[in-house]
């Protein structure tokens, strides 16, 4: 018996040959003993997925990280020597960072057992020549499988025989419209999308009868092959964490190798090491930027309800940074970029060509005439003979309805054939009342031999047949055709090709509509009756289009330098007549791919072809996740949209997968971080501009956090080279770099984006997260700080004699004049200077930013005026004129602040258009 992972080949074998290798017989099936042998050694037909981390675990995890380290160490050392105070605060700052950490966490990835429930459902099955009806979980390899339209196809099958099967593979594939079925074998280099004898787990029934035999179940099947790819793909950091990661590292080297310095030089001159460990300790605390993951996850959780107003739900939180950081967007085409509804656009009759407005199954829109200078003139009065007949033959040879919900129009049965009665729906025929007044007799179900369907109809003193199939198969039969006046005349088959050439061209799907008057006395109609003798009617051209919305959204992210590329299981010239609607171009034209040509390239070769190409056509599952990767490889930050089975594992590698919330597969919607809840490609082009401004209020409140960690290191670095009284212990650093920072850096998060967000290109992937601007306007604000801190400590200290009120008075003359540079870098503090000199009339409202200097103003009188914080950080009540000379240096910071914006700012300013 062959092993289900190579279940993949069977496509190339006969159907004898497949029940010969799983000992089935295709009649009665298997027996009882044999089914029994089988689940001993293939399981259940379930996904096998691995259990998530538990939650204590995951807790554990948020204190992996370096500058913790040093934070916990610290809180030993002082719990060891009897400081439980200082010890209980540095250990109260890692707890806080390890559950706001927790809670950002995103919940456990849910994609594996989603897909299991896309193979969970109730199937048909011969055993032992009875029919019977059990879960498909009970499903062995070598079961016989019946199936009918309706059914949900329970595993892989390779199908033994067909009647008018037809399979909706879309979720899988990509493929926009139903997979006519057979069984014939086919050649070994046969892509997925393209294997008409295999039916394949989670995909539906749309019309017909099958039977076929199980060759792969649970993960041995397609679907279960992207589960393991999945399970097996570890989930890409974003951008910023990557460099969170590197600036962390960073920063770690450079705290140690400082702390150590400072505890072997104060030895060295004769300090006690106690006193030294002191200055060790509060020289790393003060280096690390405590409040900053606190602010990271607020500015991104902030960010996260600004873009659900804008209909873009974020799973992960750090996706709400990455979607900013895009440089490619690969977009699915079918349901994505399209309706995933067909309609009909164009139609050939009576030697006239017409255009159809409107798209998916709205009965919306109107056909209009298109003239010799391609120019398009409604159809106001009675209709042409030619095109009615031609659509009333859609109408009435169709096995399908449209139906009226809620939310929209839905088809029930065949998407063609839904297109069809649309078509005719516009210009006012009515399926209902043409039905009732030529009442259906008889009819030829769509058979693949013959590639067509008939229906025989009443037609008042005769009846006729309309029909409706491929132009080969229409044509050969046809001796005439109508002309535009209604009657019928010599047959001009080169006319007739040109045109289907030319609909094919724009990507159409072309049909064929003939008619054949026969006696009043027939009441039956079969194949015979169709050999010859039709009249040609016209031709229907179909296509699913692209969303209005979308192709606008397309147009906006190439302006603001962001590459968009089609990767679809769809039919290449489908994909590239979209791809050239939608303007998805590279170099001003349509570069197109196939997944066979993929197949035959090396790593370079597809690394080329990806930055090259627009359009990706025919591509199986893995080639999908292949593309992102060669992409990621060359250093782009990848947006990959979708909302079939098929692009789970492209979504869960891409830098920011992003599925459709409303017809997207359960499967795509676990493995994206962000949702469309509208299902509207647009939506994106919202989420960018929200996440682009969530990295620019990052670097503000980092380019505000730092440079107060940088003059506290300074002072206390230099205070113990010199071996004076340090001016700021490590738990008022604590102090500073929690509670001050986050009441004061908050509200940058809410800062509004700036003008000319999209016209501006997407960051360089290999940005640093500390740009040569942003580290110098740090350095600048870190010296002033340094200067600040010492310069009133050691003033205060000589006038007053008290080492803890000089403490405390530079503790409030620093975060005074932090005040001051928290309105330099916000948008208020610009409009403001902009309003001064006379370059805008309006000052921008901020009463977030105005209530997070109030409450921080409150929380400093209480620092240092309640006897409990005297206590607990050893400050000292201060007196009126101790607060003036705090408040001093607010004064030296504005031209300071101002400064720095005007010559080196790396933040745009309001001003600032394009």
């Amino acid at each position: 018996m062959p092993v289900q992972q190579q279940s993949r080949s069977f496509y190339q074998l006969s159907a004898q040959d497949v029940l010969a290798d799983f000992d089935s017989d295709g009649e009665t099936g298997l027996t009882a003993e044999a089914v029994a042998r089988r689940y001993e050694t293939y399981g259940w037909n379930e996904l096998q997925f691995k259990p998530g981390k538990p939650a204590w675990l995951r807790f554990l995890l948020q204190f992996h990280q370096p500058l913790l380290y040093i934070l916990l160490v610290a809180g030993g050392v002082k719990a060891f020597l009897g400081s439980w105070t200082n010890a209980a605060v540095i250990w109260g700052v890692t707890v806080i960072n390890a559950v706001i950490g927790y809670v950002q966490e995103a919940k456990a990835e849910g994609a594996i057992a989603s897909l299991a429930k896309a193979v969970t459902t109730e199937t048909t099955v011969l055993r032992e020549g009875q029919t019977l009806r059990i879960p498909s979980r009970d499903l062995v390899p070598g079961d016989v499988v019946l199936l009918t339209s309706g059914d949900k196809v329970p595993a892989d099958l390779r199908l033994l025989k067909v009647r008018n099967l037809q399979v909706d593979e879309s979720a899988l594939t990509g493929e926009s419209v139903p997979v006519e079925k057979s069984v014939q074998p086919l050649p070994p280099d046969t892509p997925l999308a393209e294997r008409i004898n295999m039916a394949y787990a989670g995909s539906f029934v749309t019309f017909g009868q099958g039977r076929g035999i199980v060759v792969a179940t649970a993960n041995a099947t397609e679907v279960g092959q992207i589960s393991k790819s999945m399970e097996s793909r570890v989930s890409l950091t974003t951008p910023l964490t990557r460099k969170f990661a590197k600036f962390s590292r960073t920063l770690l080297y450079v705290i140690l190798a400082l702390a150590t310095l400072t505890f072997v030089i104060g030895l060295a001159q004769g300090e006690s090491w106690l006193y030294m460990f002191e200055a060790a300790v509060a020289l790393a605390v003060s280096a690390i930027p405590e409040g900053l993951p606190a602010v990271v996850t607020i500015t991104l959780a902030i960010g996260v309800n600004r873009m659900a107003r804008r209909h873009a739900i974020i799973r992960k939180l750090p996706a709400v940074e990455a979607l900013g950081s895009a440089t490619v967007v690969c977009s699915d085409k079918t349901g994505t970029l399209t309706e995933n509804q067909m309609t009909v656009q164009a139609i050939y009759a009576g030697g006239q060509e017409y255009s159809v407005s409107g798209s998916g199954y709205s009965p919306k829109g109107e056909l209009s005439l298109i003239g010799g200078d391609s120019s398009e003139t409604p159809l106001e009065d009675e209709l042409p003979p030619a095109l009615e007949a031609c659509l009333v033959s859609g109408l009435l040879c169709n096995d399908s309805q449209l139906k009226r919900l809620e939310e929209g129009w839905s088809v029930v049965g065949d998407p063609t054939e839904g297109a069809l009665i649309t078509a005719a729906t516009k210009v006012g025929l009515s399926q209902s009342g043409l039905s009732a007044s030529k009442a259906r007799l008889d009819s030829i179900p769509f058979e693949s031999q013959y590639q067509y369907m008939a229906t025989l109809h009443d037609n008042e003193v005769s009846r006729i047949i309309y029909v409706k199939g491929s132009v080969e198969a229409l044509l050969s039969r046809c001796s005439q055709m109508m002309n535009q006046e209604g009657q019928p005349t010599a047959l001009d088959s080169a006319e007739i090709k040109q045109m289907v050439e030319k609909m094919a061209a724009q990507g159409l799907r072309v049909l064929a509509f003939a008619q054949k008057e026969v006696s009043h006395h027939q009441h039956t109609v079969d194949h015979d009756d169709l050999e010859t003798g039709l009249v040609f009617l016209g031709l229907q051209g179909m296509i699913d289009p692209p969303r209005p919305e979308a192709i606008a959204a397309v147009h906006t992210c190439q302006s603001a330098g962001i590459k968009v590329k089609m990767i679809t299981g769809d039919h290449i010239a489908t994909a590239r007549a979209i791809a050239q609607r939608m303007g998805i171009q590279t170099a001003g034209q349509v570069l197109a791919f196939e997944g066979q040509q993929l197949a035959q390239m090396d790593d370079r070769q597809i690394a080329q072809a990806v930055e090259d190409g627009s359009v990706f056509a025919r591509v199986a599952p893995a080639q999908k996740l292949q593309l992102v990767e060669a992409l990621q490889s060359k250093g782009e930050i990848v947006a990959m949209t979708g909302d079939g089975v098929n692009d789970a594992p492209a979504l869960k590698q891409a830098d920011i997968g992003i599925a459709m919330g409303k017809g997207g597969t359960e499967v795509a919607r676990e493995s994206a971080d962000m949702l469309l809840t509208d299902d509207n490609f647009a939506s994106i082009e919202s989420a960018v501009e929200e996440g682009r401004t969530v990295y620019q209020n990052l670097r503000k409140a980092i380019a505000f956090l730092l440079p107060v960690n940088g003059g506290e290191s300074m002072t206390i670095l230099i205070s113990a080279f010199l071996a004076r009284d340090l001016p700021i212990l490590a738990i008022q650093v604590l102090w500073l770099n929690m509670i001050n920072s986050l009441t004061m850096t908050v509200p940058l998060a809410f800062e509004p984006k700036s003008p000319g967000t999209m016209q501006q290109p997407p960051r360089r992937p290999n940005e640093p997260l500390l740009t040569p601007k942003l580290l110098r306007r740090i350095l600048a604000v870190s010296v002033f700080n340094w200067i600040l801190i010492f310069g009133i400590f050691e003033w205060a200290k000589a006038n007053t004699g008290d080492v803890t009120v000089a403490r405390t008075m530079a503790i409030q003359a620093l975060v005074a004049a932090r005040i001051i540079y928290l309105l330099s870098i916000s948008q208020l503090g610009i409009s403001l200077i902009n309003y001064l000199s006379r370059k805008s009339r309006t000052i921008t409202n901020a009463p977030i930013l105005l209530g997070g200097i109030a409450a921080a103003v409150v929380l400093q009188v209480v620092f240092s005026q309640w006897g409990l914080m005297n206590v607990l950080f050893e400050t000292a009540p201060l007196t009126w004129n101790q607060w003036l000379i705090c408040l001093f240096p607010m004064l030296p910071m504005i031209p300071m602040a101002i400064l720095v914006n005007q010559i080196d700012s790396p933040f745009p300013r309001l001003s600032q258009r394009k």
